[in-house]
């Protein structure tokens, strides 16, 4: 259940925080948590034997955030006028007024926790596997100009596609079909699709008939 305080810049929410604090040593449990630098933050100074737990549970946030930051403090202090004081003061007032300890997380908070899920499920993702494949390409007869064929094929370009050695092969009737090895990125390229979709359709099926996986291994 959420906690609230209200107006911890006045006597009444001072008095109340230190009935709060009466018996424990910090806001939420036996140790410092985010939600003591919340009301910290919101508490002005230490109010002094006046409201004793406030006193003394001020004074351990205080020496457990000095070893946070160990730097020489030499005091600030806080000027300006009368007249653009009092909006700072309502804002403070603003602040302080219910103070929701367990309240949703800032924008902050969110963005940095999906950025460690995501860091987490970036180095759990295995490297995606590759395979090698041997196709056959086949012309529409023995008239059909095989070196452009073959470049025709090389120009399919995709990520994840690599092409590799080629060769001519005698079919029959004075007809050659191509002989071309490929490797692929699995999670990235369909051997079926690049068939379907890219090599026997316009304009390369001009001198691709069609296309046959002769040999297909994982690397």
């Amino acid at each position: 259940m959420a906690v609230t305080f209200s107006n911890l810049h006045t006597e009444s929410g001072l008095k109340s925080l230190n009935d709060f604090l009466s018996g424990k040593s910090y806001i939420s449990g036996s140790n410092l948590t985010k939600d003591d630098i919340k009301v910290y933050a919101a508490v002005l100074k230490n109010p002094g034997d006046s409201f004793p737990n406030v006193s003394k549970w001020y004074n351990s946030v205080s020496s457990q955030l000095a070893t946070s930051f160990p730097g020489k403090a030499v005091g600030v202090g806080f000027g300006g006028k009368v007249a653009s004081a009092e909006p700072a003061k309502a804002e403070a007032a603003d602040d302080d007024d219910d103070l929701d300890l367990f309240g949703d997380e800032t924008e902050e908070e969110k963005k940095a926790a999906e950025e460690r899920e995501a860091s987490k499920k970036s180095a759990k993702k295995k490297e995606s596997g590759k395979s090698s494949v041997l196709l056959d390409v086949k012309p529409w007869d023995d008239e059909t100009d095989m070196k452009k064929l073959e470049e025709a094929v090389r120009s399919v370009e995709m990520p994840g596609l690599l092409w590799g050695a080629s060769k001519l092969v005698a079919v029959g009737y004075g007809i050659k079909k191509l002989q071309i090895m490929l490797t692929i990125v699995d999670d990235l390229v369909s051997v079926d699709t690049l068939i379907e979709e890219c090599l026997t359709v316009e304009p390369r099926n001009e001198y691709i008939q069609s296309c046959d996986i002769v040999a297909f291994n994982k690397i």
